[in-house]
Formats: C-alpha cells, structure tokens, sequence
C-alpha cells in the first residue's frame, strides 16, 4: 500500500446543513448523488449519508457520542489565523470545543467541531512547513 490518503470522507446527519457549513467556511464542492465532494490539495474531503457510509463499511450505524477516535487537523501560517478560523466555524454552526491556547507541546492550536461533531484542530506549528499551495511539509524527526 502507497503511504497516501485519498478520500477523508464524513458521515453526516443533514448534508444540505454540513455542504453549508462547509461552503461558509470557504470550502467549494461540488454535490454528485447527494454526495458532496471538495478537492484539498492531493485529497478529497467528501460528505455523505452517515447511514449510507457505514452500511457501505459493512458497520452498523450507533449514534454519535462523543469522542469518535479521529481528528481532522489543519495547519495555518501565523496565531492570527487559527483565532479566525475558530471564529468563523463557530458563526457557521460549529462548536469550539478548545479554545485557541499554546498546547502541551509548545504550539497554538484550537479546536472545533462541525455540525456533526467531527473535530477539526486549526494548529499553527512553526515546525511544521506549509508549502505556497498549503500541502505540510514535516520536519526532519531524525535529524
């Protein structure tokens, strides 16, 4: 297997409210099937069905209660830029779950959740390069 990820998609409840909040927060998709798809970078972030999705991992759907296992993360250039992201995902209907702080590890990050509680964490991390397109660059760990 290629170490690469193609398509993050999010089982969603309401997917004319996830496309909206989505849409207010810059993204721009395209809805095909009542599926919508957005282009990031080398990726796909997709919205769908929660039911559809899980039956189609072969996964009985449980209700979402919280703390699912995985965050969605998304780096941003300078402190300024998480507070703003932050702000504006709580005017589109998210929820600030941790509000924009220096961490644990010594960089400022915050955290949200969209309508359906899937959790994003809008990080500025010195140590972590963003090319001009956005794409993250790791550091050297080794070095």
């Amino acid at each position: 297997m290629e170490q690469r990820i193609s398509l993050v998609t999010l089982g969603v409840t309401d997917l004319a409210r996830a496309k909206g909040f989505y849409s207010a927060l810059g993204w721009r998709g395209t809805e095909v099937e009542e599926t919508v798809f957005h282009q990031a970078g080398g990726l796909a972030l997709v919205l769908w069905d929660r039911g559809k999705l899980a039956a189609d991992c072969g996964l009985a759907d449980a209700p979402a209660v919280g703390f699912g296992g995985i965050a969605l993360a998304h780096n941003v250039r300078t402190d300024a830029e998480v507070d703003a992201l932050l702000d504006a995902a709580a005017r589109a209907g998210g929820t600030v779950t941790r509000p924009a702080a220096v961490n644990a590890i010594g960089f400022y990050s915050g955290v949200f959740t969209d309508p359906d509680g899937h959790p994003w964490e809008i990080a500025h991390n010195p140590g972590f390069t963003l090319a001009e397109d956005g794409s993250l660059i790791l550091p050297d760990f080794d070095g």
